[in-house]
């Protein structure tokens, strides 16, 4: 093996595993070269923030990620001045040190942060890609290879948690759903370290899952449930007891529901549920 089929192979087992599902990393590759932001939208643990580790990596950018909330501040995405004993200094947020590094920076659930959190980024969304500080007196080019990639929830939208159409029409925007069965199959029993026939029962039941409608789930069951239940059958969980565990007692808090899901685990998996 030469230099370069190791550093190849090297590349490859550090880049996060990711199954595609319809030409999303391309579009996304173009959108990184034409420095495009990208609006990722899609329901909770279908992997929207592994697809972005993924791409980082594939694209060889550093990835900053935010996590936003309700008390998500512009001053704690830009930076703030703080007390040392020599007196004040600057000190950059992640979207500023994103910026100045040329990394990808990443806001997760973006619809969470404070309303006027959002308007720090247009400057950065659109054709002048340029972060003002006003408490500096800085405008700041962003660095080549910087990119903004945010995404949300749309199943969790309102009036009061949705992006403005000024904010929305700087990115272009992929859509992200639970994957086809048979890629959902492989990503789990990659990701899990499962056989094939348990991803099989997993990615059945969720199947069974998704498709009710009278129970009041707030949220159906996610990708990312399946895995945490098939790490644990790895670890030598019995099936009905991890699924009981990982997906429907983490789906619902009332007995009712609970119940009724358990049934249809029961039937899918064809094992007696847990207690």
């Amino acid at each position: 093996m030469d230099h370069s089929d190791s550093r190849h192979l090297q590349a490859q087992q550090q880049t996060p595993y990711y199954a595609e599902q319809g030409g999303e990393a391309a579009l996304f590759a173009h959108a990184f070269e034409q420095k495009l932001p990208v609006l990722i939208k899609g329901p909770t643990g279908c992997g929207k923030t592994r697809f972005v580790e993924h791409m980082a990596a594939r694209l060889g950018r550093p990835l900053i990620t935010v996590s936003c909330h309700d008390d998500l501040s512009a001053s704690d995405l830009v930076g703030r001045h703080l007390l040392t004993d020599g007196g004040t200094v600057w000190s950059d947020g992640p979207l500023t040190r994103a910026v100045r590094q040329g990394a990808i920076c990443y806001l997760d659930e973006v619809v969470e942060a404070r309303k006027d959190t959002t308007v720090v980024l247009h400057p950065l969304a659109d054709d002048r890609r340029v972060l003002p500080i006003e408490r500096t007196g800085e405008q700041i080019s962003a660095a080549p290879g910087f990119m903004l990639v945010v995404s949300f929830n749309p199943g969790y939208q309102n009036v009061l948690k949705s992006l403005k159409p000024s904010t929305r029409q700087r990115f272009i925007a992929l859509n992200f759903n639970y994957p086809a069965p048979e890629v959902e199959l492989r990503i789990v029993a990659h990701e899990a370290g499962v056989d094939t026939l348990t991803a099989q029962k997993l990615v059945g039941l969720a199947q069974a899952l998704r498709r009710l409608t009278e129970q009041d789930l707030e949220e159906t069951v996610s990708t990312r449930l399946l895995v945490m239940a098939g790490r644990l059958v790895a670890s030598g969980i019995a099936l009905p007891t991890a699924c009981q565990a990982a997906v429907i007692d983490a789906l619902t808090d009332d007995a009712e529901t609970a119940a009724a899901l358990a049934e249809v685990a029961a039937a899918v998996l064809g094992e007696a549920s847990a207690p």
